[in-house]
């Protein structure tokens, strides 16, 4: 792993373990994290942390880099609910087994052979779908977007992360 890389990596665990460290872009604002930590202590719903190394084998195995928040998310939660799945390596029970990487294998596959999104998600990830088949990502911009699989379009839902999950996470 590079030098560089590492360092990204670091930040992030770093920003997990609770530790201070320097705003390094698009990162979860600490409101809506404090927000996140609280709710699902509460509710046991706590997936395991991913490391930077099972993070590092990933953007190996897809071939992509993720989304600062992303890495952000998966590093101090692991795969759980914030107001929709967010699927890692090791989830909370609630929201089922299947890794990011078995999600964007399956959406690449899906969106492949000819799709005019073809080149767009073979550059995302896949970190959750809407219940109906329709896989939601993280494009190489940051946004979220979901790919409707019976109409051939795609919507952006945020920006970014962040965005999304501030727009649908609601404690109960």
């Amino acid at each position: 792993m590079k030098t560089e890389e590492k360092e990204r990596l670091k930040i992030n665990v770093v920003a997990a373990e609770g530790q201070t460290q320097p705003n390094k872009g698009n990162m979860l604002k600490e409101k809506l994290v404090k927000r996140l930590e609280k709710f699902l202590a509460e509710n046991e719903m706590l997936g395991t942390a991913a490391t930077a190394e099972q993070i590092a084998e990933a953007e190996k195995i897809l071939n992509v880099k993720f989304p600062t928040a992303y890495v952000d998310f998966i590093t101090r939660f692991g795969g759980t609910y914030a107001g929709v799945a967010i699927h890692a390596f090791e989830n909370a029970s609630e929201i089922g087994n299947e890794t990011v990487i078995e999600l964007t294998q399956n959406m690449r596959q899906a969106f492949g052979n000819g799709d005019k999104r073809q080149k767009e998600a073979q550059q995302s990830i896949a970190f959750s779908d809407d219940g109906s088949g329709n896989p939601i990502l993280l494009n190489s911009k940051g946004e979220v977007v979901i790919f409707y699989h019976d109409c051939d379009e795609r919507e952006v839902l945020a920006s970014n992360l962040g965005k999304f999950i501030e727009d649908n996470f609601e404690e109960w």
